[in-house]
C-alpha cells in the first residue's frame, strides 16, 4: 500500500464492511506463558470462515499482557493464517490502546508495518482521574493518534477497561465530523441510545460528502461492543458488532446479523431475527460474566483449545466453568451454533 504525503495509507486493499467482528483471545502455553501460535491460528481461521472479522490485541486478547514484538507476531501470524486458506481479502483490526499517546502512535506504525489494515485505540485510564472529565484532553488524544496513524483507527469506548472514561456522543460526534481517519466507534459501554445518536449523523445522507475520509474504503461504523442488541441497532442505523460472543458462535452471531439487516427489507425475517436475538442475548450476558477466562473455558470445551489467560489474570474456578458450560443459556447458543453451522461439535 502506498503512503501519501502525511504518511497515511492512501488506499487499502481490504475494505472494512458492517458486519460481524471477534476481538481475538491471544492464547498462551500452560507453562511458561508464550504464544500458543498453532491455537491462535487455527481460531482466526475458524471465526473467518464463518464470516467473522479477526480484532487482535484487544481487550480479551489480552493487550496489556502482550509486549510490542507480541503483538506485531500475531499480526503477521493472521495475515499468514489468513492468506494460505484463500481469506487474502480478510481486514484485520489491531489493537493499539497503550499508557501514553506516543506509545499508542508507535503501535499503530508498528501494526501496519507487520500489516494490520485498521487499528483500535482505547484512553489510558492510568490517570483517569485527570481525563475523565477533560473534554479537551480526550478530544486531543483521539486527534493526535489519528492524524498520526497510517492506518484508519476506531474508537474504542469501554470505561470498564479505562478507568471508567465513557466518552458521550456528542465527543463521538465531534470526532467522525472532525477526525478524517477515523474509521468507526465500539461501544462496549452498551449504550443503545449513546449507538443511536451518533449512528444518526453518520448514516445521514450528506455525511460522507461533507465529511470524507481520508481512506474512502474506511467509512465510519457505529458498532456495538456486545451482541444483545444486535437486532435493536440494525433499526438504528448501526453496522454491527464487535462482541468476543463471536469466539464462541460466529455463525449463529453472523447468521444473527444478516437476520436483522434482512428485516428491515422484508419483514417476514423479524420473527426468526427476533429468535436469534433471544438465544444470543441471554447467552451474552450469562458468558460475558465470566470475562477472558470463561470464554476461553468454553472454547476449550468446544474446540480444543483456550488454556489459561496470561497471569495475574486468574482461570476461572472450575466448577463455575462447568456451571457455565451446563447453563441453559450456553447450551441453547451451542445448539443455535450447531444448527446455523450444520455442524455438530
Amino acid at each position: 500500500m502506498s503512503l501519501n504525503g502525511n504518511g497515511t495509507h492512501a488506499s487499502t486493499i481490504r475494505p472494512l464492511k458492517s458486519g460481524i467482528f471477534a476481538p481475538i483471545p491471544s492464547f498462551f502455553l500452560p507453562e511458561s506463558e508464550d504464544l500458543d501460535i498453532p491455537s491462535f491460528e487455527n481460531h482466526v481461521v475458524r471465526v473467518a470462515t464463518a464470516g467473522v472479522g479477526p480484532l487482535l490485541a484487544g481487550s480479551m486478547g489480552e493487550a496489556i499482557h502482550l509486549s510490542h514484538e507480541e503483538r506485531v507476531i500475531l499480526i503477521k501470524t493472521a495475515r499468514e493464517a489468513l492468506d494460505h486458506v484463500g481469506l487474502s481479502t480478510v481486514p484485520i483490526i489491531a489493537g493499539i490502546g497503550a499508557g501514553s499517546t506516543r506509545e499508542s502512535i508507535d503501535l499503530a506504525n508498528e501494526a501496519a508495518a507487520a500489516g494490520a489494515d485498521y487499528a483500535i485505540v482505547i484512553t489510558s485510564g492510568y490517570f483517569a482521574g485527570a481525563l475523565a472529565g477533560n473534554k479537551k484532553a480526550l478530544k486531543a488524544f483521539f486527534q493526535e493518534v489519528s492524524s498520526k496513524s497510517p492506518i484508519p483507527v476506531m474508537i474504542y469506548n469501554y470505561p470498564g477497561a479505562s478507568g471508567g472514561i465513557n466518552l458521550d456522543s456528542d465527543l463521538i460526534t465531534e470526532l467522525a465530523i472532525e477526525c478524517p481517519n477515523i474509521c468507526g466507534v465500539k461501544l462496549t459501554c452498551g449504550d443503545v441510545g449513546k449507538l443511536t445518536r451518533v449512528a444518526a449523523t453518520v448514516s445521514d445522507p450528506m455525511f460522507s460528502s461533507l465529511y470524507p475520509r481520508t481512506n474512502k474504503n474506511a467509512p465510519f461504523l457505529v458498532l456495538g461492543g456486545f451482541s444483545d442488541f444486535l437486532l435493536p441497532s440494525a433499526y438504528s442505523n448501526g453496522h454491527g458488532a464487535i462482541t468476543g460472543l463471536a469466539n464462541v458462535a460466529p455463525y449463529a452471531i453472523v447468521k444473527l446479523f444478516q437476520l436483522s439487516e434482512a428485516s428491515i427489507v422484508d419483514p417476514s425475517f423479524l420473527p426468526e431475527a427476533q429468535r436469534l436475538q433471544g438465544i444470543v442475548g441471554r447467552a451474552d450476558a450469562t458468558i460475558a460474566k465470566t470475562s477472558i477466562s470463561g470464554t476461553k473455558y468454553l472454547l476449550e470445551k468446544l474446540y480444543g483449545y483456550g488454556g489459561h489467560p496470561r497471569r495475574p489474570l486468574p482461570p476461572i474456578d472450575v466448577a463455575a466453568g462447568e456451571a457455565l458450560w451446563e447453563h441453559s443459556h450456553t447450551q441453547a447458543l451451542v445448539s443455535l451454533e450447531q444448527e446455523v453451522s450444520g455442524k455438530v461439535q
